[in-house]
Parts: C-alpha cells; sequence; structure tokens
C-alpha cells in the first residue's frame, strides 16, 4: 500500500515543503522512504524513468543487504519494495549489496552495484527483462581497486549509455570502503570490460575549510541542453558530514567548475537528516520545469532513510 501525502499526481506543492538554501528545498514530508519500524535504513537511490509508473526508484535496503524496487508517480508517494538482486556470501565478494545503477536499454534493464565482503567493495554487472528480477552476467566483479588513488574500494557506480560512440560510461567512486575519496571515470563497450580514464581520479576533494574539505563521494552525472554536463555528488567535511553539490563540465570528465551556490543540500537541525545528506539521485522534469533530488539523510546513529529536493527551474547557475 502507497504511503498518502497531500501533494498532486508527478508534482510536489511547493507549499508543502521546507526551504532547503540556494533554491533547492526539502520536501516537508521526508522522508519518502525508510523508517525505523518497517523498512529501517534505506540509502544511495538511483531512480529512472518508469515503465508503467512516472518512476522506478532502486534502493540499498540495508536490513536485507539486497537492491529493491519502488515505483511512483509523484516522487514522494512509493509502493511496497520488491528485492531485485540479494546477496551472495558464497561468491566471497558480496556479502552485503548496495549502491546500484540500473539503465533501459534495447529492452534490457542494466543493473551494476556494489559488493562489500572482509572490508572492500567491488562493482558487479547483473541484467533483468522486466526490471524486478536481475540475473547476474558474471559472478566475478566487472571492476576492482587497482591503483593507488582507488585505495581499498571502488563502488557507487553511476552509468550511461554514448549511442554515439557505441560505449557505456561509468562514474565511480574509489578510496576508503567506509566512505570513499575521489571519483573516477572508466569506459567499456560490453558493460563487462572497463577501461579506466588516464586522467583519474577526475574529480577530488575541495580546499581546506570548505565544506568539501575532507573527501568525495557517490555522484550522478547528467547532460544538459547546450551540450554540458552536471554531475551532483557528494562532498565532507569530515567522514561523519556530508552535503550534496554540484559541478558542471564541457566533457563530463575534464574542466569540472563546482556551482557558487554549493552545497546545494545540507543537513537541517532536529530532522531526518540532521547530521549528514548522502548520495543524490536527479530527474531533469521539463514538463515541470524543475529539478527532483532524491538522497539520503542521517540522523547521528538512528539510520538512513530517502529525502526528496525540489528545485523550481532548469537552470542551476
Amino acid at each position: 500500500m502507497m504511503r498518502a501525502f497531500a501533494i498532486a499526481v508527478f508534482g510536489v506543492c511547493v507549499a508543502c515543503a521546507a526551504q532547503a538554501g540556494n533554491g533547492w528545498v526539502k520536501y516537508e514530508g521526508n522522508p519518502v522512504m525508510g523508517d525505523p519500524v518497517n523498512l529501517g535504513t534505506c540509502f544511495d537511490v538511483n531512480v529512472i524513468k518508469g515503465s508503467d509508473t512516472a518512476f522506478s526508484m532502486y534502493f540499498s535496503w540495508r536490513p536485507k543487504k539486497a537492491i529493491a524496487l519502488v515505483k511512483g508517480d509523484d516522487g514522494a508517494t512509493w509502493s511496497k519494495p520488491t528485492i531485485c538482486l540479494a546477496a551472495d556470501p558464497v561468491s566471497g565478494w558480496e556479502d552485503d549489496l548496495n549502491r546500484s545503477c540500473t539503465v533501459f536499454k534495447a529492452r534490457v534493464y542494466h543493473m551494476w552495484y556494489t559488493g562489500q565482503a572482509r572490508g572492500y567493495s567491488k562493482i558487479g554487472y547483473a541484467t533483468s527483462r522486466d526490471g524486478v528480477a536481475f540475473t547476474r552476467v558474471s559472478k566475478l566483479p566487472v571492476m576492482i581497486s587497482e591503483h593507488p588513488w582507488e585505495g581499498f574500494s571502488v563502488m557507487n557506480p553511476y552509468v550511461r549509455w554514448d549511442a554515439a560512440r557505441g560505449v557505456w560510461r561509468m562514474w565511480y567512486a574509489a578510496g576508503e570502503t567506509y566512505e570513499p575519496n575521489v571519483l573516477c571515470y572508466a569506459e567499456s563497450k560490453d558493460g563487462l570490460k572497463w577501461e579506466k580514464s588516464l586522467l583519474n581520479p577526475i574529480f577530488v576533494k575541495g580546499a581546506k575549510d570548505s565544506w568539501e574539505q575532507d573527501r568525495i563521494g557517490g555522484c550522478e552525472v547528467h547532460p544538459l541542453p547546450d551540450g554540458r554536463w552536471v554531475m551532483f555528488y557528494i562532498g565532507y567535511s569530515d567522514i561523519h558530514t556530508a552535503r550534496i553539490g554540484a559541478a558542471i563540465s564541457p566533457d563530463g570528465v575534464t574542466r569540472w567548475t563546482r556551482l557558487k551556490t554549493n552545497p546545494i543540500v545540507s543537513p537541517t537541525p532536529d530532522t531526518f537528516d540532521a547530521s549528514a545528506c548522502y548520495k543524490p539521485s536527479v530527474f531533469r522534469d521539463e514538463k515541470g520545469d524543475r529539478w527532483l533530488l532524491w538522497y539520503n539523510g542521517r540522523n547521528t546513529n538512528k539510520g538512513e532513510y530517502i529525502g526528496l529536493v525540489i528545485h523550481k527551474g532548469l537552470d542551476l547557475e
């Protein structure tokens, strides 16, 4: 059964929201997914255009050690979760499963996800015909840590298909396992074998005493109508305090310019996200002339749940 909120279908009422700052407004009914009693911790979402509903949200379901799916039409009201891919302790690298990205291409759903075991994170690949039940393409990870800047772990894959060049493009986080340190880039023709950029890491922490002075975390990268690319990412002032920022690049790899309005989403005292705002997933709603941004918020040790933020207007600068 879907949760009831006082919002219009496919539209969040601005009157039902709380100001987040810099033009981004937090939905008053947050969190929209997860609770301490029924679902537990829900984090690191990936929201895509749905087939039978407006949105499909793939999220990391910590109590189940799995990737789960919910569907909805307004961005705030979601169906009952269905597990799409569960952990596989027999594999040796997937004791926990989380942090995924799903792409629909040629009538197949392609999912890249993070498997964790023994203090390391690696990236796996699975596919599905219906977007619900996924099957692993390989029993082994398709990406592992190999370079000094990748530390112990690679995680948080975000993938897009480049039809013009016939390649998959992946942006991923790397570094420590508890929280990563940098963002990197790779390309693949088949989704299995990845060639990492010689320019890695492509995005690193900010200046000393800035809101992102400690490290950088998971991201999503989206094309803009003028040919540029915008990255939404996590920035950490310390390992326990996180906010969300955005940066723009001419090619999605180099010459990133951070928005002057950063951070765009920050913790709000005495709420579910009082300590940190993590992993953004965004939807550019041209019909509604707005951006929708989902993220997972944390309040000390009380769990992590999914929130929604709205930016009226498509211009981010």
